[in-house]
């Protein structure tokens, strides 16, 4: 066995892990992150697209929004790291009553959590899209500060950060077998060693499942496939993300934005989801979501795609992701993202780690209610 007894190992050195490693060290708390890549968010992090928002209408994941938020719009001016946060907002479209009525009921509820929006009739639409598709537009939600960042630089910055803090990462190690001793575990062993723990963290993404497994816990938590792709760069034509929740033959929602360098950044929801680990792209995505983009931006028929990839959601039953403390006494689990870890992962590792360290706060006890293993499942988010 490794001689060093860390007081915490997480397994994943992802959007959430890398965070969660960089809050605990803060704290004074012993820390190694393992991922079976060779360098921080080499998983699903490196496939996200980048946005960021509290615009969420369950009140925990506003919360959890809010605070990640906070870190990306301060993190170049407290660290110096580029992160490249662009403060875009993010709009949601509605060209239907029914979508439009939708937002009129969350927009309250949204408000009393905390988060900064408003409804915005059509005219402010154009203003804030300006060559948005007119036809048929009611308005929409208009949250100002949320935005966007580079999925992995920020990952690396959060990663450099712990490091500075003093976690420890290793890398192209897996995580083979937890040991368990009476209702604890006691250590983590990997393909190339072993650790021993005072606690262990399940902050594995797509294979959250197999790692709960180890602890003998049984996670409901299933991965599926999204594509995304990038477009060539282009001067300035819109600030924030454009959200389309409408349903369409293959699709739900779909949601583009231009990054800071000037390339639109786009990605859908295949409807029927594509269930399974598969990050091979397919030659029906383009053919899916460019109709769809260019009748609600015609601005964009022109552009050149660069390319395009897929990426994994771990998705919950209800889009909303599991924290908790779960199985032996020692064990927590930070998992079901449902493609949402980059945005809401440095205030779950915030959370997290001061549910570790029983320091929790009020906000902390509402988030971890609301997100718990042993929640009914039932609902299922407007906005995921």
């Amino acid at each position: 066995m490794n001689r060093k007894n860390y007081d915490s190992v997480i397994i994943g050195a992802g959007s959430v892990g890398a965070p969660l490693a960089m809050s605990l060290a803060a704290k004074g708390v012993s820390v190694l992150c393992i991922d079976s890549a060779a360098s921080a968010g080499q998983g699903n992090n490196k496939c996200a697209i980048g946005g960021a928002r509290a615009t969420h209408s369950e009140p925990a994941k506003v919360a959890l929004g809010l605070r990640s938020l906070e870190v990306f719009r301060t993190w170049k001016e407290r660290y110096g790291d580029e992160i490249s946060w662009y403060q875009g907002g993010y709009t949601y479209v509605a060209y239907d009553e029914e979508t439009m009525n939708l937002f009129r009921a969350n927009v309250p509820l949204q408000q009393k959590a905390g988060l900064n929006i408003r409804l915005i009739n059509a005219g402010e639409m154009e203003d804030l899209v300006p060559g948005i598709n007119p036809e048929g537009l009611l308005g929409g939600t208009w949250s100002p500060f949320d935005g966007s960042a580079s999925p992995m630089q920020s990952c690396y910055a959060f990663g450099r950060r712990a490091e500075e803090l003093g976690a420890d990462f290793v890398f192209n190690e897996t995580v083979t077998d937890l040991g368990v001793d009476g209702n604890r575990v006691v250590s983590v062993t990997t393909d190339r060693g072993t650790y021993a723990c005072g606690a262990i963290v399940n902050c594995a993404g797509s294979f959250a499942v197999e790692a709960g497994r180890m602890a003998g816990i049984e996670l409901p938590v299933f991965p599926e496939s999204h594509e995304a792709g990038v477009t060539e760069p282009v001067k300035r034509l819109f600030d924030p993300m454009v959200v389309d929740i409408r349903q369409a033959p293959g699709s739900a929602n779909y949601y583009f934005y231009q990054h800071d360098t000037g390339q639109i950044v786009f990605c859908i929801t295949p409807d029927p989801p594509i269930p399974g680990t598969d990050t091979d792209e397919r030659s029906e995505f383009l053919p899916l979501v460019a109709p769809r983009m260019i009748d609600l931006y015609p601005r964009l028929a022109n552009l050149k795609v660069r390319r395009t990839w897929r990426g994994i959601y771990p998705m919950t039953p209800d889009g909303a992701p599991i924290l908790d403390r779960c199985g032996p006494d020692n064990h927590y689990v930070a998992v079901g993202m449902c493609g949402q870890g980059f945005m809401l992962g440095p205030g779950i590792g915030e959370v997290m780690a001061r549910l570790i360290i029983d320091e929790m706060n009020e906000t902390d006890r509402l988030v971890l209610s609301e997100l718990r293993l042993n929640r009914q499942f039932t609902s299922v988010e407007a906005l995921k």
